[in-house]
C-alpha cells in the first residue's frame, strides 16, 4: 500500500493541485484539462479504487482505502470526485442486467450517478423522507423533491431514496429507485450556490409522476434505508476522516513552512511559542484523528460493527479540521486571508463537514445514547 498512497500523493502534487485556483475561481473544472488527468488517472489504475475488482476497481479494503483517502483530501472535493470517481460501494448490490447498464459503466467512468436523500425537511434524519413512489403495473410512480444533491446537474441517473409503503416506514418501507436523467417529469430545477466546495454542482430536482421500471431497485424493495446505513460508515471514514486527515497535514506543511521563513522582531515565526502551540496542537489532533480512523477502518475490514466509533471520527474529523484550518490562517496573518493560498478555501470547505452525513449534534446525540444504554465499549 505504501506504493500505492505514495503514487497517489505524487500525482495529486503534479497533476491535481495545479487545477485549484482555476476550478476555484470559475467555480467548474477546465474541461480539457480534467479530460487529459482523468484519463491519466484511470490509466494509473487510480479510479473507482473502492471498487471490488468484479466490478472493475481497485479492490481496495476500508482500511486500505483511508490511507489512499488520506492523499485525496490533500485536494478540492470537486477534483476528487472528477479525477478518482465519485462511486458508490452500494452500486455492487445490483443483479443482473442493470449491473451491465449502470455499475460497470460508472467505475469505468462514462457514467456519473448522484445519491438523492436530502429534502427541504429531511436532513440528518433521513428516514423522515417524504419522496414516494407507488406501484402501477410494472413501473413506480415517483413524486417528490430532493436537494443538496452534490453531481445532480451532471449525473446520468440518480439513486433516489422513497417511501415505498407508508404504513411499513418505521420497520422499513423504504426503497432506493434508480432513475435515468432525462425521464418525463424529473426535472433539475436549480443549482444552489454553496459557500465552499466550488467546481461541482448541488441540485435541487423535483419528481412529478416520473415512471421508473420496476426492476430499477437497488437492494431488496422496502430495505433502501438498510442498503444506505450499510455503506454509510465506509463513507464517513473515508471520505471525511480520512480527508480531513489529509486536508489538515497540508495545511500544517504549510504552517511548518511559513513559520520558518517569516521572521518578525528579528527572528523566525516560529520561534515564538503561540506559535509553536498552534502547530504542536494541530499535529497532536491530527494523529489522534489518523489513529481513530485507522482502527475503525480496521474493524469494519474484519467485519465488526463499529457504527460508535464512526460516528465519533465523524465528529472528531471534522471539528479538527475546522481547528486547524483556522490556525493555518491565524498563522499566515492578512495573508492567509488573501485568495492567493488554499487557505480561504480549505477554510471554507471545511466547515460543512460539521453538517453533512449527519451533524455534530446528531452523532453526540448517538454517541451517548449508545454510552447510556451499553456503556462505553471501545
Amino acid at each position: 500500500m505504501k506504493m500505492v498512497t505514495e503514487a497517489v500523493a505524487r500525482f495529486i502534487r503534479e497533476k491535481v493541485q495545479p487545477l485549484e485556483q482555476e476550478t476555484e475561481e470559475a467555480a467548474r473544472i477546465p474541461p480539457q484539462k480534467l479530460a487529459a488527468v482523468k484519463a491519466e488517472a484511470q490509466a494509473l489504475g487510480f479510479y473507482a479504487l473502492n471498487m471490488s475488482e468484479e466490478a472493475g476497481g481497485g479492490g481496495l479494503g476500508v482500511l486500505d482505502m483511508c490511507l489512499v483517502e488520506e492523499q485525496l483530501g490533500q485536494t478540492s472535493d470537486a477534483l476528487i470526485r472528477r479525477i478518482f470517481g465519485q462511486v458508490y460501494p452500494m452500486l455492487e448490490r445490483l443483479e443482473g442486467p442493470l449491473r451491465d447498464e449502470y455499475l460497470y459503466p460508472t467505475v469505468k467512468g462514462d457514467k456519473i450517478c448522484a445519491m438523492a436523500i436530502t429534502e427541504p425537511g429531511a436532513g440528518s434524519d433521513a428516514a423522515a423522507i417524504k419522496t414516494h413512489a407507488r406501484l402501477e403495473g410494472d413501473e413506480w410512480v415517483l413524486n417528490g423533491t430532493k436537494h443538496f444533491i452534490s453531481d445532480g446537474d451532471i449525473a446520468d441517473y440518480v439513486i433516489v431514496m422513497a417511501v415505498t409503503d407508508a404504513e411499513k416506514r418505521a420497520r422499513g418501507g423504504i426503497s432506493l429507485l434508480i432513475v435515468d436523467k432525462g425521464r418525463p417529469g424529473f426535472t433539475v430545477t436549480r443549482n444552489q450556490p454553496m459557500m465552499g466546495h466550488r467546481g461541482y454542482g448541488h441540485a435541487e430536482m423535483t419528481f412529478d409522476d416520473v415512471r421508473v421500471p420496476r426492476g430499477n431497485v437497488l437492494g431488496p424493495v422496502g430495505e433502501g434505508f438498510r442498503v444506505m446505513m450499510a455503506n454509510v460508515g465506509g463513507i464517513r471514514l473515508g471520505h471525511i476522516g480520512a480527508r480531513a486527515v489529509g486536508m489538515a497535514s497540508r495545511v500544517v506543511e504549510m504552517m511548518r513552512q511559513h513559520a520558518a521563513t517569516r521572521r518578525q522582531f528579528g527572528q523566525p515565526i516560529g520561534d515564538f511559542q503561540m506559535v509553536q502551540q498552534m502547530i504542536a496542537d494541530s499535529a497532536m489532533e491530527i494523529f489522534a484523528t489518523r489513529m481513530m480512523v485507522l482502527n475503525t477502518a480496521w474493524e469494519v475490514d474484519q467485519g465488526m460493527d463499529p457504527r460508535d466509533k464512526v460516528s465519533m471520527v465523524k465528529v472528531m474529523a471534522s471539528e479538527m479540521l475546522g481547528r486547524v484550518a483556522d490556525r493555518g490562517i491565524q498563522v499566515f496573518g492578512g495573508y492567509g486571508f488573501t485568495r492567493e493560498l488554499p487557505l480561504e478555501r480549505i477554510y471554507r470547505d471545511a466547515r460543512v463537514t460539521r453538517i453533512y452525513d449527519g451533524t455534530s449534534e446528531v452523532h453526540r446525540m448517538l454517541i451517548a445514547r449508545s454510552v447510556i444504554k451499553n456503556g462505553l465499549t471501545l
